[in-house]
């Protein structure tokens, strides 16, 4: 049985890597695994200008809630002009260890390409990386949420 542990979990490695590959050619970026959640707090984080009652002319800026997941914590800072998303930014990221570092490095500039192009927390999870899709997206929505975004 303890044979079996080493290859299995390379062989899950590897394919977690061509799923990651195959599923956007993105660059992985280390993210520096911050121990505060700078701005990711889930009250007086989140600033809005411009409000009204139509959504296109919204601008401002919102932090997410800080969101716990199964191998960590992430908080996700969304930048609105009139309406549309343009900038998505990781603000608070603890991770349990080394391993969910790495993944975090590698699908987070996904999710962030996901948001931008979908303009809105409705994305497509990433295999290999479900608990920190699910948190990524809960933080998006918080931040929208606070903006009156969708």
């Amino acid at each position: 049985m303890t044979r079996r542990t080493p290859l299995v979990s390379a062989a899950a490695m590897a394919g977690l890597g061509i799923v990651l590959l195959a599923h956007v050619g993105a660059e992985p970026r280390l993210l520096a695994s911050s121990p505060s959640s700078a701005g990711g707090g889930s009250g007086n984080a989140s600033s809005r200008g411009g409000s009204s009652s139509s959504g296109s002319s919204v601008s401002g800026t919102a932090s997410g809630a800080l969101e716990q997941y199964g191998y960590g914590e992430l908080a996700v800072k969304l930048t609105v002009q009139k309406g549309r998303i343009v900038s998505a930014t990781v603000t608070g990221l603890r991770t349990a260890d080394t391993y969910s570092q790495q993944i975090a490095a590698q699908v987070i500039p996904m999710l962030r390409k996901e948001v931008l192009a979908a303009q809105s927390a409705k994305i497509s999870g990433i295999s290999g990386a479900t608990y920190t899709c699910s948190a990524y997206a809960t933080s998006v929505q918080s931040a929208l949420d606070k903006l009156h975004l969708k």
